[in-house]
C-alpha cells in the first residue's frame, strides 16, 4: 500500500474560527469554498498539506482533534504567530519549550482544535 497525503476533516461550530486560526494565523489559502452553503465548508492549503473545513455544530461539539505541523524554523512561525494571533497560544505550551524527546514545541489552541508546531 502506498499512501502520499492525509487530509484531516475539522468541524467548527462556526468556521470563521477555523479560517481565522489556518489562513489568517497560520498563513493557509483557501483552495475550494462553499462558505455560503447551508452547510459551510472549505478547503485550505499550504503547499502539500491540505485541511477540510466544515462549520457542524453536531460533530463539532462531539470531535476535539489535536495534531501537530512540523517545521524547519520554530522560531520564525512562533514569532510571527506571537506578534499576530498571541490569543491562539495554548496557555500550557505557550513559548518554545525543548522536549524530553528532543524536539522544541509550543502549541496553539482554538475553539476546536489543539496544533503543536514542532520542530526536530
Amino acid at each position: 500500500m502506498n499512501f502520499i497525503k492525509l487530509v484531516p476533516n475539522i468541524f467548527y461550530k462556526n468556521i470563521s474560527g477555523g479560517l481565522k486560526t489556518f489562513v489568517n494565523c497560520l498563513e493557509f489559502t483557501v483552495g475550494y469554498e462553499e462558505l455560503s452553503a447551508e452547510q459551510p465548508f472549505c478547503v485550505v492549503e499550504k503547499g502539500d498539506l491540505r485541511i477540510n473545513l466544515f462549520q457542524n455544530q453536531q460533530l463539532a461539539a462531539e470531535h476535539h482533534p489535536e495534531f501537530r505541523l512540523v517545521t524547519d524554523n520554530i522560531e520564525e512561525v512562533y514569532e510571527k504567530i506571537k506578534a499576530k494571533y498571541p490569543e491562539l497560544l495554548h496557555p500550557n505550551l505557550n513559548g518554545i519549550t525543548l522536549r524530553p524527546w528532543g524536539a522544541k514545541e509550543f502549541a496553539l489552541m482554538d475553539e476546536q482544535i489543539g496544533i503543536i508546531i514542532q520542530q526536530w
